[in-house]
């Protein structure tokens, strides 16, 4: 046998012509994909003299991402051998699983995952191996013309979308068979892959749930069945995945909006709108008074700007060419009409406003500027509307109406530097002081087929957030490609007490707007300048923020964030009065105090504080009347006796105001 020279994980190797990547990497069975030159390729690729072979192992996001498609398709194979006439949609991997749309018969129940997921286990015991094959269109669509939405994909000419582009869309048409033992095919599907050596690489394994979903996404479409399943290299990866879903369910924000009596979304109103109920207005208040002052401390000035506008306005921005969908469609105002009723003048077109950038330019404008007003920092809490899909929406984390803390700063280039790195603090900071500590940061640059402006503007914009970025000892992720065509940005990406990743706020640089609106100062030459605007999201929204917190804090807020910072709760009738007084000093002191006045016993009382997640239960007796004292409960169940009621409330107004957790 022949040899060839090839190079594996840095070193050149001699190798039989007959080796395949797989018995390169034989004695390392964390190894399921590799790339050679390059490319991401399966372990049985035929190799060349020269190749460059990278062993991928199945933890890198590379390699789970190929575990969890290639369960997709072992579950597709379990799907159609429990029910022989179910048809086939596409199966990607998504983050932390895969799902894979079908049309069925009937409609899938739970007892049918659990069928599933015994065919499943089956087909992974035999060990049948994912075998490439590669087609063309003719032969494809005579195969699989039994596979209806499969004959679709093959069909369509160029781009497929992304979750399509597993199954269509690379230089070759491609066909993956599954190899019995003794080496037959007993089931195919469409596929780009790769995929792993064999369904033995298949550690761990769950079906999670069912959902309907529109073909390719399309309401035009047919509603198909959806499964949705996770897959991870080892059982205890898998059972520490599943734990943290169960914690994250306990802390759902739409479970504990209801639940503390925080805010709700009633029918009447519509998909995606909330209303804050009173204690839920409280934290919203609280959230954005310590906003406010920080602003005002960092130099910003408030504005605000109206709910809709006459079209021209998103005509100007390019929202109505690049965003249209996203918005609510447009109300014809001001129309006129003869007595006849045909039409004397014709009305506007007015929009509810996705975005207050457009506002803020508009205020920019209103007058002519002078580099000395530079940099201006303009604030606002604007409302805005987008008309998400149904199937998005997530309680307040993902909804049609909110509002945006939103800034916009408007600066010279020289001035651009400083003012990055200084926001990219502020922002950090004031992340920190709700009590999110855990970040890195993402910097996105510029696709190279997509974007305005000039290269020597990108370059110059994408250097200085990478130097504020690094500026702050954080990791710094690259997003090569990731920006917007109007200018590089950094996300931050904060994770929660559970270890949930957000993406929070983002510094965005623009090229587009001030040009767009012709934006201009005074130089000190005298000549005029476009300034630099730069976008900055704090919280990203005021609802979305609030969401993420209470998920944080499991809805147990800290003492400043609390709808109700402490409750009287008195051991007996008797003493309601002395601890009613008590209430009312702690009130005239700025704490959010109430009694329980309820003819509950004291351990309901208490237990109901508990279940409110107050932080302070403030209980009063015989021996505390006695003394002018009150006793502490906190949450966690410890307790303080004998506090001064001047003590008491010194202490509640110290963590109040410092911020600290209970």
């Amino acid at each position: 046998m022949s040899q060839i020279s090839i190079t594996v994980d840095g070193a050149k190797l001699q190798v039989e012509a007959d080796q395949r990547p797989t018995h390169l990497f034989a004695e390392n069975k964390e190894i399921v994909v590799c790339k050679v030159n390059g490319v991401l390729k399966d372990l049985w690729t035929d190799l060349v003299d020269g190749d460059v072979v990278e062993g991928i192992l199945i933890s890198s996001p590379t390699g789970l991402e190929v575990l969890r498609h290639s369960t997709a398709h072992v579950m597709a194979q379990a799907v159609q051998e429990v029910y022989a006439n179910t048809r086939l949609g596409i199966g990607p991997p998504i983050k932390d699983g895969f799902y894979y749309d079908f049309d069925p018969e009937n409609t899938f129940n739970p007892d049918d995952l659990t069928k599933i997921e015994s065919a499943m286990r089956k087909i992974i015991k035999e060990g049948q191996r994912f075998k490439r094959r590669v087609t063309t269109e003719a032969e494809a669509l005579k195969e699989l013309a039994h596979e209806p939405y499969k004959c679709e994909l093959i069909g369509i000419k160029g781009p497929a979308g992304e979750e399509a582009s597993v199954e269509v869309g690379g230089a070759e048409l491609t066909i993956y068979d599954n190899l019995g033992r003794d080496g037959n095919p007993v089931w195919s599907d469409l596929c780009r892959g790769p995929h792993l050596p064999s369904t033995k690489h298949i550690p761990a394994f769950k079906l999670m749930r069912t959902a309907a979903a529109y073909w390719r996404g399309s309401e035009k479409n047919p509603m198909l069945q959806r499964i949705y399943g996770t897959a991870w290299p080892s059982q205890d990866e898998l059972n520490a995945y599943l734990e943290l879903l169960a914690e994250a369910e306990k802390r759902d924000h739409r479970r504990l909006g209801t639940e503390l009596d925080l805010f709700s979304f009633p029918e009447e109103i519509g998909s995606g709108l909330a209303v804050f109920h009173p204690k839920g207005g409280i934290v919203r208040r609280a959230m954005e008074d310590y906003s406010r002052i920080r602003h005002e401390e960092e130099g910003y000035e408030f504005v605000y700007s109206p709910h809709l506008t006459k079209a021209a306005l998103f005509e100007t921005s390019g929202h109505l060419q690049w965003y249209a969908d996203g918005m609510y469609p447009p109300m014809i105002l001001d129309e006129e009409y003869n007595e006849d009723g045909t039409v004397k003048r014709a009305g506007q077109q007015y929009y509810m406003k996705p975005m207050n950038c457009p506002f803020h330019n508009l205020i920019y404008r209103s007058r002519g500027r002078s580099y000395r007003e530079l940099p201006l920092r303009l604030f606002e809490f604007g409302t805005v509307y987008r008309y998400e899909k149904s199937g998005v929406l997530h309680g307040i984390t993902r909804a049609r109406g909110f509002t945006q803390d939103d800034a916009h700063i408007y600066c010279t280039k020289e001035q651009m530097v400083g003012e990055l790195d200084s926001l990219l603090t502020f922002v950090l900071n004031l992340l920190r002081d709700y009590g999110l500590n855990d970040f890195y940061l993402e910097l996105s640059t510029k696709n190279p087929e997509k974007f305005v402006g000039e290269d020597s503007d990108w370059a110059e914009a994408t250097e200085a957030l990478r130097k504020a970025a690094t500026a702050q000892n954080l990791e710094l992720v690259l997003d090569e490609g990731g920006a917007a065509f109007y200018g590089p940005k950094i996300s931050v990406q904060a994770k929660d007490a559970i270890g949930r990743t957000w993406q929070m706020s983002t510094i965005q640089v623009d090229f587009q707007l001030p040009q767009r609106f012709e934006l201009e100062y005074s130089a000190t030459d005298g000549t005029r300048q476009r300034p630099v605007m730069i976008h900055r999201a704090l919280f990203g929204s005021i609802e979305r923020f609030f969401g993420v917190l209470t998920e944080h804090y499991s809805g147990a807020f800290p003492p400043w964030l609390a709808p109700v910072q402490a409750i009287g709760i008195p051991v007996a009738d008797t003493f309601a009065d002395y601890l009613g007084d008590v209430i009312q000093q702690m009130r005239k002191a700025g704490i959010r105090a109430e009694l329980d006045s309820s003819d509950d016993r004291m351990q309901k009382k208490v237990r109901n504080a508990q279940m409110q997640k107050i932080p302070f239960m403030v209980i009063a007796g015989e021996e505390d009347q006695k003394a002018g004292a009150v006793s502490f409960r906190y949450r966690n169940g410890e307790q303080k006796n004998g506090i001064p009621i001047k003590d008491a409330i010194a202490e509640i107004k110290k963590v109040v105001q410092e911020r600290t957790q209970v």
